[in-house]
């Protein structure tokens, strides 16, 4: 079965039609839908297993303390090498994948750990934590630096984010990055040590991220985990903390799968996106606890289009939501979010200065189309934009272009929403670019305790949506879809 396409009750026929803020357009989006009629991921996915046959075992040497090693070693990581040497070994060009375990110390997080600076896992091959393993990237900003970019651990003025290599590169296909799990739930960790000192240095990679937002500049930061052009690729039960820029990046594949990955950053921590699938086609992100400092997933079809996306059973916390875009410029479509859980707060309880529920954001610079989205039994709490549908994101007084990149979204459907605890002022937007490029919205089911709505250029079909208890403004009532969903919220687990 599809991850997550268990249908709530159907929109009753009786739903109430609103124009709200239109001039007489209508929206005319296409939808494309898969097998049941629900978008998603395209693929039967299941829960993935470790390789069986293990190429390489690395055991660890490096001790550490209070996650920092001895000068040497932070000034020359010993791991790199040796790491690195058993993957080009390991490379397959067909057959089974196998595995390059690392193997720690006994104990929790065991008495050795590795220290590397980036790594390349090939076609073929995965990287295998075991559950006492900590993996520990390097501070040094030069063992990252990208040819012909901007100094990797600067604040750049131009030439964009791109001047770090990540720490780890997915490249070619059939490949991942995994933990094995014991018996008490300990998983292998990725320590990106984005909260300490870049080597040679008193500011760490999240205070130059604060201050390139001060600036106006582009922060130089390496992404934690990126896979760019490749197929098939899985992460798996693994802990990815402290990220110095954003956790895990795909780009341009087709097949990806999270399953069972826990991400941890504090809700201050600018940039850390959780999940970003861009350009991609056929993607889960499943059973998986994500707390950062920008958005917990981002959707983005900015050089090439995404499609067929499956966001279920997943818990968020401090994020900026579940999101799509910012940049839509060749389109987002076939997305369906279900089953999840947003927190407006991190595990330690610190709330996050943008915080959203379901949220598709884009604007005049990097719009495009966003078409066939589904919601579906998401629960929200403590968020001050439960509902956030914005065209104008970072370009609120953008003109209204005619070309590619206006944002335009339609076929969306929020069928199963709750929205609790929100806090004084919160508010929900649902609006469309201009007459022209009206959002296409279905409510149904949808209860938000915060009664603040902002509306414009949509055509919305409402049906058992209240806010603040009443139904959406300009909307008569009408009967309910099925109730909207009862939520529970889970402390995020003890790493």
């Amino acid at each position: 079965m599809r991850l997550g396409a268990v249908r709530a009750p159907g929109l009753a026929a009786a739903a109430v039609v609103v124009l709200l803020g239109l001039t007489g357009c209508t929206a005319t989006g296409s939808s494309t839908t898969t097998g049941d009629g629900v978008p998603g991921d395209r693929r039967h996915v299941v829960e993935p297993t470790a390789p069986t046959t293990t190429c390489a075992t690395v055991p660890a040497q490096v001790v550490m303390t209070g996650r920092t090693a001895s000068a040497a070693d932070e000034a020359a990581p010993p791991d790199t090498a040796r790491i690195q040497q058993a993957l080009d070994r390991c490379a397959q060009e067909g057959g089974a994948v196998v595995a390059v375990r690392l193997v720690a110390g006994a104990g929790q997080h065991g008495s050795s750990s590795f220290l590397s600076g980036p790594l390349t896992v090939h076609r073929g091959e995965v990287l295998l934590l075991d559950p006492a393993t900590t993996l520990y990237a390097s501070r040094d900003a030069a063992d990252y630096q990208a040819p012909g970019q901007p100094t990797c651990g600067t604040v750049a003025r131009s030439g964009g984010s791109s001047g770090c290599r990540p720490f780890i590169a997915l490249r070619g296909g059939d490949d991942g990055l995994e933990s094995t799990r014991a018996a008490d739930g300990t998983r292998g960790r990725v320590d990106g040590r984005g909260d300490l000192p870049v080597l040679g240095t008193t500011t760490s990679w999240w205070q130059l991220a604060t201050a390139a937002k001060g600036s106006g500049g582009q922060q130089q930061v390496p992404r934690l985990v990126e896979s760019e052009h490749s197929d098939d690729v899985v992460l798996h039960d693994v802990d990815l903390v402290d990220a110095p820029g954003s956790n895990v990046s795909d780009e341009g594949g087709d097949g990806f799968t999270a399953w069972g990955v826990r991400i941890d950053e504090p809700a201050t921590a600018r940039n850390t996106d959780g999940i970003d699938p861009a350009g991609a086609t056929d993607v889960t992100i499943t059973d998986s606890w994500i707390a950062d400092g920008d958005d917990g997933v981002a959707i983005k079809g900015g050089s090439a289009p995404s499609s067929h996306t499956t966001v279920s059973n997943d818990h968020f916390y401090g994020t900026h939501g579940i999101s799509i875009g910012s940049e839509t410029t060749a389109g987002v479509s076939d997305v369906l979010v279900t089953d999840d859980t947003v927190s407006g707060t991190d595990p330690s309880g610190t709330p996050s200065a943008d915080s959203a529920g379901i949220r598709i954001k884009s604007d005049p610079k990097a719009g495009g189309a966003v078409d066939d989205v589904v919601y579906r039994d998401v629960c929200v709490a403590a968020v001050t934009a439960p509902i956030d549908v914005d065209p104008r994101y970072d370009d609120p007084s953008g003109p209204s272009e005619s070309g590619a990149r206006v944002p335009w979204f339609t076929g969306i459907t929020v069928d199963g929403l709750t929205a609790v605890r929100s806090p004084p002022g919160a508010t929900s937007t649902l609006d469309g670019y201009d007459d022209d490029h009206p959002l296409d919205l279905t409510l149904a089911g949808v209860s938000v305790d915060a009664p603040h709505v902002l509306v414009a250029h949509a055509h919305v079909t409402a049906s058992g949506a209240t806010f603040g208890g009443a139904p959406l403004p300009g909307a008569a009532a009408a009967p309910s879809a099925g109730a909207a969903p009862a939520c529970t919220f889970p402390a995020y687990p003890a790493l």
